[in-house]
């Protein structure tokens, strides 16, 4: 198969989990491209870069077709696929992105950003990722992905966009994977500001997680466990519930 690899923590060198990922599959005998970002990119979302050129180069991979792009995951995976190559991809997988990216954190996410991207282009995609303190190293990560997308594939033929992520640690020591909804995530004190010796003042986003939402069958829950949770995705966001309200409203 044609694999097209991307992430937001940059296209890096080997030891992450983007490289992980090619490696894997290579060993699997698949076609490794990779079209990812020059710098970090965490929290980009699905943004494209409208208002400057975006710097694009051949990074130095003696194994894989590879290229680093100054740019967001999205503008990765759209230049390259309509920009750059006619090439016709099995699949697309972002990541392995170092830190989960759970329930309304895939809102924020580059890595599933580049992920939704691969999938308006028609590509059954994975947005995988692995909790930040997690035991479980890249490789066997990488290789649990792969194991994963070929049994999806083997049995799923049209485009589909999936949200994997891994645990702290594999509860029965192999993976598990299991579909899941996204839960619900949120961040106390998640501003602090400073003011420079200039007097400019500053804010930078972090803070604590808070999890309202972790209960049975969210993908927090799932992680938690010490499972891989799946979440299928889409990228209709219309509320067709609220349309129906909204039309006897209108009727009224």
């Amino acid at each position: 198969m044609k694999i097209l690899l991307t992430n937001d923590d940059g296209i890096g060198s080997a030891g992450t989990g983007l490289w992980a990922l090619a490696d894997a599959l290579k060993v699997r005998g698949h076609e490794v491209t990779i079209a990812a970002p020059l710098n970090q990119q965490s929290g980009t979302a699905h943004a494209l870069t409208f208002l400057r050129d975006i710097e694009y180069r051949r990074f130095d991979s003696p194994d894989f077709e590879a290229w680093a792009f100054d740019g967001t995951p999205t503008d990765c995976v759209k230049i390259y696929l309509e920009g750059m190559s006619d090439k016709k991809f099995d699949a697309l997988i972002s990541g392995i992105n170092d830190g989960a990216n759970l329930a309304t954190d895939v809102l924020y996410s580059g890595t599933v950003g580049a992920a939704l991207e691969g999938f308006l282009h028609a590509i059954p995609s994975l947005a995988v990722s692995r909790d930040r303190n997690s035991i479980i190293p890249f490789d066997a990560a990488a290789s649990a992905t792969v194991d994963y997308l070929e049994k999806i594939l083997s049995v799923k033929h049209e485009p589909f966009l999936h949200n994997v992520n891994f645990p702290k640690k594999f509860r029965a020591g192999k993976p598990e994977f299991v579909s899941a909804r996204l839960g619900h995530r949120d961040y106390i004190n998640a501003f602090t500001s400073r003011t420079d010796d200039e007097g400019r003042a500053y804010f930078r986003i972090g803070g604590t997680i808070v999890d309202l939402d972790d209960s049975k069958g969210t993908d927090i829950h799932a992680v938690n466990l010490g499972c891989v949770s799946v979440t299928p995705l889409h990228s209709d966001a219309t509320d067709y519930e609220a349309i129906v309200e909204l039309r006897k409203i209108f009727r009224g």
